[in-house]
């Protein structure tokens, strides 16, 4: 089992589109019963909440529900449950640091770095725009699949 976990400021826009995104690819590469996916915030502001009605709106016509989703916080035993915690932007690769205190497995990575365009994942809180975020996601959530596979036929 492979375990991932996305991580955003309040886990409401980016780290559960990312997690929906990602379920969606590998349930269509037929890989569910092998992954174990979620996602949660490294804030407290938004705990309980539902998925932001931008991210909702943005993945319902492609048939991606996120029903049943409400934000939770990342705990310190997470960093030994997961493989891989998955950050959207270098402030929350801060804080997951500051959870987890460190980062001595190298589990921690930030989306955008399995592309070819490294950096920090659109944040439509303050963009407003879904679009631009959703690209990242999918683009991110595509090299991070990859990179698994990957990594699984070296062992």
């Amino acid at each position: 089992m492979i375990r991932v976990l996305f991580i955003c400021h309040g886990n409401i826009c980016r780290s559960p589109m990312a997690e929906f995104v990602f379920k969606d690819m590998v349930e269509k590469a037929g890989l569910s019963g092998k992954f174990e996916i979620a996602s949660a915030a490294t804030s407290r502001e938004e705990i309980g909440n539902p998925v932001h009605p931008g991210t909702r709106r943005k993945l319902e016509p492609m048939g991606i529900s996120t029903s049943g989703k409400y934000a939770v916080q990342a705990r310190k035993e997470d960093y030994a449950f997961y493989d891989y915690l998955i950050g959207m932007d270098t402030w929350n690769i801060r804080n997951m640091q500051r959870i987890f205190d460190g980062d001595p497995d190298h589990k921690i990575y930030r989306l955008m770095d399995f592309t070819e365009r490294p950096g920090d994942v659109a944040d439509p809180w303050y963009t407003g725009n879904f679009d631009v975020t959703y690209r990242d996601i999918a683009e991110g959530c595509q090299g991070l699949l990859q990179e698994i596979l990957r990594k699984k036929k070296e062992c």
